[in-house]
């Protein structure tokens, strides 16, 4: 009973826990490799990192890129998008584990209560989707209809995130071309003078200077920052349909203990682990308790 109430206690704790995040350290790593190995190179070759900053090739690339993605997408799905610029840099933490748990008290107290002993729980759950399906579960709605609603919101919810992954994309598609422009911009400017052959080659180097901000942007940020959406976005569609089927089990009145082997396919192979090895230790406490002393 004891062991019982404190799960009760974590699941209902977890109820009204909201998405916790953290600073991702991929994202943050891969950028300061990336760059370290870039201009480590360049300096190795006797290259000056100064002589790669420019004001006006920064202006010509970010301006343009981000001009070209507002002609080809609506301006709402832009400020969208990079709307997102924040989550590249904080991960929202998994806690599928903790979402089990959570869902297999829930199934526990409606098996011993009743689904409509749950009404007020649903609402307190501070994860829409859960509270939405649970709320539908509550209100009597019928298994395939709770389905079909949930999953509709979970495929446009996948859609808009590809939506969003898109403008990054395209805005990684035109920023190397918008540094050739650049580039050649800078040429137009240092032919006007050939006057001054020092002036020249200095000149013609700066204007390069366009297009290794138009490449490395598009390689190393707009890119990456597509894929990262998408990634996220499968990550969450995951959660959402583990989060559905937990509830679809509780509708069907399943054993809680068979909801959480269904939900547990969608953990890892080390998460999995970990929950079995938790799963056992009450056990093993238990048994050393009742048995006898000798």
């Amino acid at each position: 009973m004891p062991a019982e109430s404190e799960a009760q206690g974590k699941a209902k704790a977890a109820a009204k826990t909201g998405v916790k995040r953290r600073v991702d350290v991929g994202t943050v790593a891969g950028l300061a490799a990336a760059l370290l190995g870039i201009l480590g190179g360049y300096t190795l070759e006797h290259g000056r990192v100064g002589d790669m900053l420019g004001v006006s090739a920064a202006l010509i690339v970010i301006g343009g890129s981000l001009g070209a993605t507002l002609v080809g997408h609506p301006m709402g799905l832009v400020r969208r998008a990079f709307g997102r610029s924040l989550d590249l840099l904080l991960a929202p933490e998994d806690g599928r584990e903790e979402l089990i748990e959570m869902v297999v008290g829930i199934a526990g107290r409606a098996r011993k209560n009743g689904l409509v002993s749950l009404e007020q729980e649903a609402l307190q759950i501070e994860d829409r989707f859960l509270s939405k399906s649970l709320t539908l579960a509550v209100d009597g709605m019928d298994l395939q209809e709770i389905r079909e609603v949930m999953d509709l919101e979970i495929e446009l919810r996948e859609r808009r995130v590809e939506e969003e992954a898109k403008v990054w994309e395209a805005a990684g598609g035109f920023a190397p071309t918008i540094g050739i422009i650049g580039a050649v911009l800078g040429l137009i400017v240092v032919m006007r003078d050939l006057g001054n052959m020092q002036k020249v080659g200095d000149g013609i180097a700066a204007a390069f200077v366009a297009t290794i901000y138009g490449v490395g942007s598009a390689n190393l940020l707009f890119l990456p920052a597509a894929a990262k959406l998408k990634l996220r976005g499968a990550a969450a569609r995951e959660k959402q349909e583990l989060m559905l089927e937990g509830v679809c089990g509780i509708v069907e009145g399943m054993n809680p203990k068979l909801i959480r082997v269904k939900l547990e396919a969608y953990l890892g192979a080390e998460e999995r682990g970990k929950a079995k090895g938790t799963e056992r230790a009450p056990a093993a406490e238990a048994a050393a308790t009742e048995s006898p002393v000798g």
